[in-house]
């Protein structure tokens, strides 16, 4: 019924900076929170940013002052600007979104994942 599909992620060397986007698509009623996951190899996966459907955000203490969450409701998409990367950001970045669909069910929805490697 839902579909979320990320794009953005890649290859950047420590320092540098990328920005995933993630486009929610299907029979959508409206959005409330949208936020940003990553599950680094042989770890747990992680909440990295959360923004509210008013704007309200919230960060990992990890990427406070480095990474920064934003969302366009009329294209029901979600942006992570990541900066100053760290090899330690390396992960599979998921996007999850809480949905409720035209027939008022409520759904938790994840992206299939993208992936972000750091070099040093």
């Amino acid at each position: 019924q839902v579909q979320l599909v990320e794009s953005g992620g890649g290859w950047v060397q420590a320092g540098g900076s990328l920005r995933l986007s993630c486009a929610a698509s299907g029979s959508i009623r409206s959005i409330a929170a949208m936020g940003w996951y990553r599950q680094a190899p042989g770890k747990q996966r992680e909440s990295v940013a959360r923004i509210t459907s008013g704007g309200t955000t919230n960060y990992a203490d990890s990427v406070k002052g480095r990474f920064a969450i934003s969302r366009d409701n009329a294209k029901n998409t979600v942006y992570l600007q990541m900066n100053s990367l760290k090899p330690e950001d390396t992960a599979a970045y998921y996007c999850n979104a809480d949905v409720t669909v035209v027939t008022l069910r409520r759904l938790e929805v994840w992206g299939q994942g993208t992936p972000v490697t750091v070099s040093s």
